[in-house]
């Protein structure tokens, strides 16, 4: 079996809570507030090992909330490599307004990460064994700019390393400078910015999907199409994926519920169409859950079977 590691550069400690109603300046009443990891990487490697598989979570953490950070992670079973920051680990509100069903999402910014701490990050990268899958997910804090992320992904892939990266805007353009990815999951927006054009017409998602692989920026690119669900493109070709209609009660988890699926079976060497099935069950099953829990086993096997059925 392949191991899967996945780098946060900007952890989070999530909190989520409920209040009957959200107004200007008066007191809101909320209920006790659940807590739970954050950080792209991070959520990464709990969806794996919610899905049955095992991943390795690379992060920084700093203060009383990295400390919780690392807790949670421990009470899920989930593996971490953790370097000692300065700074405290930033800590993120999610809100759901009961009343609208509304949702509120209040993210801090990443804890600055010194040069220090990144090299000590990158000396775990480069601790990791040949032929890893390595998963680059969220963020970037501040004291980090691009050409330290284009760095990394060159050197990882010169230590043999299959690198995915799910990240937006300078950060993916970064990566994808590197060339050579496993696996990136752009959105329409975000795929449209890559491509620098508009994307209006289905036929315009699959090529510019098709341009980066054939640019050879990566080797497959699933683009997320939200309640449309995936077009997934490799050299061999491509593949659409729809979910069944579901009352979606919270889109926090489900892209990295969808990475961390999609990975999984990546590391099980599955085909791309198999590969895009568990990704869209996965970030499909995350929406049925209110405040930021993410995907589970039984709820994504159950969408998996209804879409082989399809």
């Amino acid at each position: 079996m392949v191991q899967i590691y996945t780098l946060t550069l900007s952890p989070s400690l999530d909190s989520a809570t409920l209040t009957p109603q959200i107004y200007p300046e008066g007191k809101l009443r909320c209920r006790a507030p659940v807590f739970e990891p954050g950080g792209g990487g991070i959520n990464v490697a709990r969806a794996i090992t919610h899905l049955g598989g095992k991943a390795t979570a690379i992060f920084p953490a700093g203060g009383a909330t990295g400390e919780h950070l690392v807790a949670l992670l421990a009470d899920e079973q989930v593996a971490v490599d953790t370097v000692q920051a300065k700074d405290w680990t930033r800590q993120n509100l999610h809100v759901h307004v009961e009343s609208s069903g509304e949702q509120y999402r209040f993210v801090m910014p990443g804890a600055m990460l010194t040069d220090d701490e990144f090299r000590q990050l990158e000396e775990k990268v480069m601790a990791i064994e040949s032929r890893s899958i390595l998963v680059i997910s969220g963020s970037l804090p501040p004291g980090v700019k691009t050409e330290k992320l284009t760095r990394l992904i060159h050197a990882a892939q010169k230590q043999g390393l299959r690198c995915v990266v799910d990240s937006s805007g300078d950060a993916l353009t970064a990566a994808l400078e590197s060339g050579g990815l496993e696996l990136i999951k752009p959105n329409q927006k975000e795929l449209s910015a890559l491509v620098n054009r508009a994307l209006t017409q289905p036929d315009d998602v699959r090529a510019a999907a098709q341009e980066l692989v054939r640019s050879g920026k990566s080797r497959r690119v699933v683009v997320s199409l939200g309640p449309q669900g995936a077009l997934a493109v490799d050299e061999s070709g491509y593949v659409q994926v729809v979910p069944p209609p579901m009352k979606s009660q919270s889109t926090v988890g489900a892209g990295d519920s969808m990475v961390g699926a999609m990975t999984l079976k990546l590391a099980q060497g599955a085909s791309l169409l198999e590969m895009t099935r568990h990704g869209v069950a996965a970030g499909s099953a995350a929406t049925i859950n209110k405040g930021t829990r993410l995907c589970s086993l039984a709820d994504t096997q159950k969408i998996v079977d209804y879409l082989t059925q399809q």
